[in-house]
């Protein structure tokens, strides 16, 4: 879902931040070819909808989202604390941050963390896949610079077919939860309407990505502490595999993934970086068919590349 931004389960969705390539330390490459790195960035994401069904399992959506975001957090400010850098400055800048920090962290965390209370890891990890088409969307309707070109408008046609596929509609969506799902694809749609706020309001704001993913996650914890102190009680248990799946969600999936997709969008590019993308889906539904058990038709591997390759069309570009 192709954007250089890191976000919680994809590229794009836990920070906002645009990344600027750059060359990566020679050190840096010599520790852990970016082969590697790029493995485990995948790995990572695509058990991230895993360990959100797991953690729901013990703790409500709202409480899942605000552990994520927690430890994501704490991971960054560590990262800022050791390279000694500061948190963004200018009201105005916080004011920009706490939209997208909605839009791209507390918001589709949440609805994910509730889609999945009813909808199969699987199937979440896939629906975060339409990204991609729903930043088309955006640019057909004119509220992006992005202009459409055919490729890109058949790409989002494509995608909308395996999407249809994945949820059984010749079988008229039976046994498919479609509140679930459709709050698993407002989520990815709202990660498409956030860069697009982020790309007009946050770049070229002068601070390092690292301490715009930092404050934009502070931001959402903030938010969702709130939330989950108002609509939830508070916890009355703490069973051991829920609360590792949060941790691991933050720390791994939210916090340690921004790092990884920074230093490869540093050393090998954004393009060459974003590719993750297209393996998360497939990662997801692995995960969720051989460690819980979900079942898997025919039609949610055959429709997740589809929509992949949909995917793929709506980010292709003219050459010149």
């Amino acid at each position: 879902m192709v954007m250089t931004t890191a976000v919680g389960d994809s590229p794009h969705h836990a920070t906002g931040t645009e990344p600027t390539p750059s060359a990566a330390p020679p050190a840096a490459r010599r520790a852990l070819d970016w082969r590697v790195r790029f493995a485990a960035l995948s790995l990572i994401w695509g058990f991230s909808f895993l360990f959100i069904k797991v953690g729901t399992d013990g703790f409500a959506p709202l409480q899942v989202t605000l552990g994520r975001l927690v430890f994501g957090t704490a991971v960054l400010l560590g990262v800022m604390a050791v390279k000694r850098e500061r948190l963004p400055r200018g009201a105005g800048v916080w004011g920009h941050i706490a939209v997208a920090s909605f839009l791209l962290n507390a918001l589709p965390f949440t609805l994910f963390a509730y889609a999945e209370l009813t909808i199969p890891s699987a199937l979440a990890g896939i629906c975060n896949a339409t990204t991609p088409l729903w930043a088309m969307v955006l640019s057909l309707s004119a509220l992006s610079d992005d202009r459409p070109t055919r490729r890109r408008v058949a790409g989002l046609g494509i995608g909308f077919v395996g999407v249809l596929v994945v949820l059984g509609a010749w079988e008229g969506f039976a046994g498919q939860d479609l509140a679930g799902t459709g709050m698993a694809l407002v989520a990815s749609a709202s990660y498409a309407v956030g860069w697009l706020y982020v790309r007009r309001t946050l770049a070229g704001s002068g601070h390092s990505n690292l301490s715009m993913a930092g404050g934009q996650l502070l931001v959402g914890t903030v938010q969702l502490a709130v939330a989950a102190a108002v609509l939830t009680p508070v916890p009355t248990s703490f069973p051991l595999l829920p609360v590792l799946s949060v941790v691991a969600l933050g720390a791994l999936g939210t916090g340690t993934a921004f790092l990884l997709q920074y230093g490869l969008v540093s050393e090998v590019g954004p393009t060459t970086a974003t590719m993750v993308t297209y393996f998360i889906p497939v990662i997801a539904t692995a995960a969720g068919f051989l460690v819980l058990g979900e079942d898997l038709g025919w039609n949610t591997p055959v429709g997740a590349l589809i929509v992949l390759a949909g995917a793929a069309l709506t980010q292709s570009r003219r050459r010149a």
